[in-house]
């Protein structure tokens, strides 16, 4: 399929934030390996910012999923599913790949869209039936990381050779970096929504005041009202703590690209820290990253058995080397 003219391809993968992030490599590649190559998405509404940072999106057309199962018998969701589908199908594609792998994105997106479909066979994806969706199916192996098989996907798809070096997010040109006499400081992403990915607040609370007497700032994202007050808590710990007010998702990507590096609990944002090229410790308890932790250079795994065997002096000893 690879050759000089434009050619305009529609992403399907609307969710969550990790899984949106985890296929902006992909696209990068298709950029190198196509000229003038072009790129629409299908994305849910929360994450619609992400796609408009790399250069090859020419369109996001959000889709509300999540909120149209919750109030699918109202008049104005069915008008939105209405406008939706007739901006889905303005344009003919010459590809439509789909990386999410599900029934419903199959049926609701997939289906609906203009152009060959290309996606996983049912041996590589999350749920069989989705396949029977496609005109064309690959054979991606599971035991690989997710951004790996993403890019595997796009290249079998579009018929380019698969670049042997990591996948580039292609999104940190997108976001203006601080002079160099800034105040350096690191971020710290407390929050997350699952309880046994939590750090314990006393543990971040040595953290923070190891890092502040090495004259580093800490900077402390939030939210939601409880997040907030957790981070007023640890707030307590130092003058150089900095709550930050409520950021939109670009402005939170703003704060993470000037920040010095970053110390995370295993959430959409780590995602982000990674795809920004930022230094990165990720807590990840008895959660195994292996295959969809954060990808990319300088990216530092902390792991235990659970939150709580993963003690602070181990995430000091990682960032004795990035401080």
């Amino acid at each position: 399929m690879i050759n000089n003219k434009a050619m305009k391809v529609l992403i399907v993968k609307t969710s969550s934030m990790g899984d949106v992030i985890h296929t902006l490599p992909a696209l990068t590649d298709a950029q190198k390996a196509i000229p003038n190559i072009q790129f629409d998405w299908v994305v849910e509404e929360a994450f619609a910012e992400i796609p408009c940072w790399h250069s090859a999106v020419n369109r996001v057309i959000p889709v509300a999923i999540r909120r149209w199962r919750k109030h699918l018998f109202k008049r104005q969701t069915w008008r939105e599913w209405q406008d939706y589908v007739k901006q889905l199908r303005e344009e003919e594609y010459d590809a439509v790949i789909d990386a999410q792998g599900l029934i419903k994105s199959a049926v609701l997106v997939t289906k609906q869209a203009r152009g060959t479909k290309y996606g996983y066979d049912k041996h590589s994806v999350r749920e069989g039936l989705s396949s029977w969706f496609y005109d064309k199916t690959f054979s991606i192996a599971y035991q690989q990381h997710a951004v790996e098989r993403i890019r595997r996907l796009f290249a079998e798809a579009l018929g380019y050779a698969l670049p042997q070096t990591i996948g580039d997010y292609g999104i940190a040109p997108h976001f203006v970096k601080q002079p160099q006499n800034s105040i350096a400081y690191m971020v710290a992403i407390h929050s997350t929504t699952r309880a046994d990915k939590h750090w314990k607040e006393a543990y971040w609370e040595e953290l923070i005041r190891s890092v502040t007497m090495q004259g580093l700032s800490v900077h402390l994202p939030w939210g939601n009202a409880e997040e907030k007050a957790r981070a007023e808590r640890l707030a307590k710990v130092s003058a150089d703590v900095v709550v930050l007010p409520k950021l939109t998702l670009a402005e939170l990507a703003q704060e993470i690209a000037n920040a010095k590096v970053v110390v995370s609990v295993d959430t959409g944002l780590s995602h982000l820290t990674a795809a920004l090229d930022k230094p990165n410790v990720i807590l990840y308890g008895a959660t195994d990253p292996k295959l969809i932790g954060a990808y990319g250079k300088n990216q530092h795994y902390l792991m235990g058995s659970g939150m709580e065997n993963i003690l602070p002096y181990r995430v000091l000893q990682v960032l004795e080397n990035e401080l």
